[in-house]
């Protein structure tokens, strides 16, 4: 398993803003929009491609085109949804499934409310969209699921993660990702943080993602 963590100004900047307290929920919106837009530029580096000629006013160029079937984008909910913009902005052409999942705040283990994936992600490309890596308990769920349908090459996107999620992660995939000769997965963040506090938030962090760009419900 591979992490990520993009070294830009820009993005650097930008989630400067959002940890801070004073930033209100339509500027945190704006700003996550533009920022997974940033990540997503580096979690598709490897996005499959197929060389193509188009003709050009002057002459046949060479180029490429994304392969079929194309990318699947997977917001977990209800935070996910806020990344979800930014990331289609890239790749306008990608398929979207969701996925619901909530984290106990005693226990801190998911569970599974919604599930509007495709059961055979057999030669998928796949992009997971969960803002806060805390944990690593929801994440790697939603990994696992995907993994188990038969998905070949898995990116989560996150716009911060905590060591202790990394590792979950890791340890939870590692056996899955074994016994699938060729499958992959990675992690691309903003930022790794400090540490987990003792009710499982991401310190330094930003606070609760879903409540800052939603509001408390």
């Amino acid at each position: 398993m591979e992490t990520h963590v993009v070294d830009h100004p820009l993005v650097a900047h930008k989630l400067t803003t959002l940890r801070d307290v004073r930033t209100d929920s339509p500027t945190f919106r704006r700003l996550t929009d533009e920022l997974v837009t940033l990540l997503a530029y580096e979690a598709t580096r490897d996005v499959w491609v197929s060389e193509v000629t188009v003709d050009s006013p002057l002459a046949p160029a060479p180029g490429v085109q994304l392969t079929r079937p194309t990318p699947l984008v997977v917001p977990i909910l209800r935070a996910g949804l806020g990344m979800l913009d930014g990331m289609t902005r890239l790749l306008p052409t990608a398929e979207v499934g969701f996925l619901g999942m909530a984290r106990d705040e005693t226990t801190l283990q998911p569970a599974t409310y919604a599930d509007r994936l495709p059961q055979d992600l057999s030669g998928r490309q796949c992009y997971v969209l969960d803002p806060m890596l805390a944990t690593g308990g929801t994440l790697a769920a939603a990994l696992q699921l995907l993994v188990d349908r038969g998905a070949e090459h898995v990116t989560a996107i996150c716009l911060l993660a905590a060591p202790e999620g990394i590792e979950a992660v890791r340890d939870r995939l590692s056996a899955a990702l074994g016994e699938k000769h060729g499958a992959s997965l990675r992690i691309v963040t903003a930022a790794l943080d400090d540490r987990l506090n003792e009710q499982g938030f991401i310190v330094p962090g930003l606070g609760d993602a879903g409540d800052r760009l939603y509001g408390l419900v």
